[in-house]
Parts: structure tokens; sequence; C-alpha cells
């Protein structure tokens, strides 16, 4: 009776080893599974839609931009509107005071032209006749430069207000 239990005992001893060595040899296959697990774990670089989905998501994204767009293009164009505007306010004003300089250069120059005549003939207006008709003689020359230069600036307005109607009947 002793040998069948020795036989069983052997079997044991065996069976034992076998499963020793199963388990090293899995041990040694298993002991790399996390890094092989973040190798072939699988990671979503590009997702694939349907063309469906992508034409409908532009048509809605272009709904949504062409507003704002022709929003932005409007207030684009009346900034522009204001500043031409202002562009041609600042042209008139400059031809304006161009013409003013160029009336006083003139004036000047007559006066300098005739400042030694004229002298000459206002003291003898002053010694002859007296003094209040050399002042008069005076504030009529010196009220009718005031309304030559008041004439010449309202022509150079009304020319710049018909540019500014010209230009905004052509614009409409």
């Amino acid at each position: 009776m002793a040998n069948p239990l020795a036989d069983c005992v052997s079997s044991l001893r065996s069976s034992n080893h076998l499963l020793s060595n199963s388990i090293s040899i899995l041990d040694s296959g298993v002991h790399d599974f996390p890094r092989l697990i973040k190798v072939l774990q699988t990671t979503k670089h590009f997702e694939l839609l349907p063309s469906s989905d992508l034409t409908a998501a532009q048509s809605r994204l272009l709904s949504s931009l062409i507003p704002e767009f022709n929003n932005l293009l409007a207030q684009v164009e009346t900034h522009l509107g204001r500043l031409e505007r202002r562009e041609q306010a600042l042209i008139a004003r400059c031809e304006l005071l161009e013409g003013r300089l160029s009336m006083s250069g003139e004036e000047s120059e007559a006066k300098r032209k005739s400042g030694g005549s004229g002298m000459g003939r206002k003291s003898l207006a002053v010694e002859g006749d007296g003094g209040r008709e050399a002042l008069r003689l005076k504030q009529m020359r010196a009220k009718k430069e005031r309304l030559e230069y008041a004439v010449e600036r309202l022509s150079l307005q009304a020319q710049q207000r018909e540019r500014q109607l010209r230009k905004s009947v052509a614009a409409q």
C-alpha cells in the first residue's frame, strides 16, 4: 500500500513542479502587460464623419457667418463714407483757406503798391476837408473789404455744397 501512495505523492510533486514552471513562464510573459496596454491602446487622432454631416456643419457655419460679414461690410462702408465726406470737407476748407490767403496776398500787394500815394491822399484829405470825411472814407473801405471777403467766402461755400450735392446724387 505504500507504493500506490508514493506514486501519488510523486505525481503530485511533478504536477506541482509543472505548475510552478508554468507560472514562471506566464509571469515572464505577463510582466510586460502594463507597457503593452499603453502601446496597444488605440487613440483616435482623427474621427471620420460622413460627408452629409460635414456639409450640414458647413452650411450652418456659412449661414451664421454671412450675416456677420454683411454687417461688418456695412459698417466699413459707412465708415468709409464718413471718411470720404470728411476728406471732401477738409479739401473744401483747404481751398477756402487758400482763397483767403490769395485774397489777402493780393490785397497786401495792392496796399503796398498804392501805399505811398494813398498816404499822401489821406493826409491831404485830413488837412483839407477835415478828419470826419477821411474817417468815413476809411470806414467805407474797411466795410467794402469785409463785404468782399464775405462774398468770396460764401461763394466758396456754395461751390463746396454743390460738389457735395453732386457727389451724393451720383452715389445714389
